[in-house]
């Protein structure tokens, strides 16, 4: 993922909390050092969706070698956005869509109703913008 100084929704970037990075090994059958790291970093992101706009909450995804040691390693390794962002919950300024529990989703909008409220900022714990699509660094 590339990080752009400057926002532009046409391009979906993703805000990421970068000390979020959390995964696990999996060995493979090729031997002792064949291994696959699967890593979920925290984001939030904007979207319009039928022309409102919306913020919303989740995580990215990748499956690397070798594994990353920080959040930061991990958004410079991650370089296929075809599967964009797992949302998690999402806030249109009326109405909420989540999973989780109540407590999770409650926990969602203390972060998406100032998010929406604020748009484009982006929100404190998190740093961005970073896209998938080339442009300046």
């Amino acid at each position: 993922m590339i990080r752009e100084d400057r926002f532009l929704i046409s391009r979906k970037p993703y805000a990421v909390d970068l000390g979020s990075l959390r995964g696990s090994r999996t060995e493979t059958p090729q031997g002792r050092e064949a291994y696959y790291f699967d890593g979920r970093i925290g984001a939030v992101w904007f979207r319009r969706r039928k022309g409102v706009t919306v913020a919303c909450i989740g995580e990215l995804w990748d499956l690397q070698y070798p594994e990353p040691t920080t959040g930061r390693e991990f958004l410079e390794q991650h370089d296929d956005g075809r599967h964009g962002g797992d949302c998690h919950g999402r806030w249109d300024g009326e109405s909420y869509w989540g999973t989780g529990t109540l407590a999770d989703q409650e926990q969602h909008l203390e972060i998406l109703r100032p998010m929406l409220a604020n748009y484009p900022a982006i929100p404190d714990g998190y740093d961005g913008w970073y896209t998938f699509q080339g442009g300046t660094r």
